[in-house]
């Protein structure tokens, strides 16, 4: 640890600014004065205690005002809540970008320093997630159920590639067969075995005994698959059980938007959190999902593109309510007909409706996530 070896600097110290780099088990945090002089850096533990330790600490250089913290939603999660509990302002501070560290190098007390005088020269200004309202509930119950769905997927592709290669027999009496009749047909397999094994590794464990050929195998393998994908369904929908009163006694008024379901919603919801003051104006939300037109204009051709920053799971989620009223939406679809007649190409119609959707769902969740009843 480096700190001012002066007592009367310190005292001068008007107000001081906190950085910290986080990681899996220690913390690094820096310290500096108004003026962005280097006050000191320590290691911190990721414990309760050394949680408390650190806010004692970033208090005793001088009055503590701010404190850029690196991954907020990470690792830096546990310290962001002990913060902001204590009345402290936390600021969401991204890691330097290569050019500064090609310059400045790579270390941690270098990396919470910058984090500092980042916080303190404004560079950094995100307000970060509180995590400690329903919309937390529902963002990590949304990852178990992404989790679920991905692997049942996965799951359906590796059943479907299997019988591809079955025998013939076997692969006649699945064909034309699919959804809920083929996992039936599946699960009902029941593989031929022989007698179990008296020697070996495996003699005293209690198998039905061994498959006796090719055809077996792949029938107790497709049983196999098809009551993964059972479970699979069953856990999804007991997740869904759990997220829809949550999502529909929080967004109400996203709900009622054309095209917005309760998937859509909810990824929404995790997207701007529970404390509806990070979301600043309509402009900074379209920038958070990715929404935000980006200039792309050069010599006589003035453009814009599509934004490929942002939250991507937003984005799609805005995508999907632009897919769901262009199909089904007369205003929609008129709109869509007359940009066209513009000359403008499907990228940039899309980008334009995804612009005014994410102005329309910032004003639905500003109703809902300040309603009384979200509180």
């Amino acid at each position: 640890m480096t700190m001012v070896t002066d007592p009367a600097a310190v005292q001068q110290v008007l107000s001081v600014t906190g950085g910290v780099d986080t990681h899996a088990d220690v913390h690094v945090a820096a310290v500096i004065d108004a003026v962005g002089r280097e006050l000191g850096h320590r290691e911190f533990a990721t414990t309760p205690v050394g949680y408390a330790a650190l806010l004692a600490w970033l208090g005793s250089l001088g009055p503590l005002e701010l404190v850029g913290v690196e991954g907020t939603g990470m690792y830096g999660a546990g310290l962001t809540r002990v913060l902001q509990a204590a009345g402290v302002t936390v600021v969401e501070v991204d890691r330097p970008d290569r050019k500064a560290r090609r310059f400045q190098g790579k270390s941690d007390p270098i990396d919470a320093f910058a984090a500092a005088r980042a916080a303190l020269s404004g560079r950094a200004s995100g307000t970060p997630k509180t995590r400690t309202g329903t919309v937390e509930m529902i963002r990590t119950l949304r990852v178990a159920r992404s989790g679920a769905v991905k692997a049942k997927a996965v799951t359906w592709n590796q059943l479907k590639a299997l019988i591809k290669t079955v025998p013939d027999e076997l692969r006649e009496r699945l064909r034309g067969l699919d959804g809920a009749a083929l996992l039936d047909n599946c699960a009902g397999l029941r593989a031929a075995r022989g007698p179990a094994p008296e020697h070996g590794p495996h003699a005293k464990r209690r198998r039905p005994g061994v498959l006796v050929d090719p055809s077996a195998a792949c029938k107790r393998s497709l049983s196999v698959l098809a009551r993964r994908i059972r479970a699979l369904e069953a856990e999804v929908a007991d997740l869904d059980d759990d997220l829809e009163p949550l999502i529909t006694a929080t967004a109400p008024t996203l709900l009622a938007m054309y095209g917005v379901g309760l998937d859509v919603a909810g990824q929404l919801l995790a997207t701007a959190g529970d404390n509806p003051d990070r979301l600043r104006s309509e402009a900074a939300f379209a920038h958070l999902c990715g929404a935000a037109p980006i200039p792309a204009s050069s010599g006589k051709t003035t453009r814009h593109r599509l934004n490929r920053g942002g939250d991507r799971h937003a984005n799609h989620a805005l995508w999907r309510i632009a897919r769901t009223r262009l199909g089904y939406d007369p205003q929609t679809r008129a709109y869509r007909d007359r940009r066209a007649k513009e000359q403008k190409t499907n990228k940039d119609i899309m980008r334009c409706l995804k612009r005014y959707i994410a102005r329309e769902v910032h004003q639905a969740l500003l109703v809902d996530l300040t309603a009384p009843s979200a509180a």
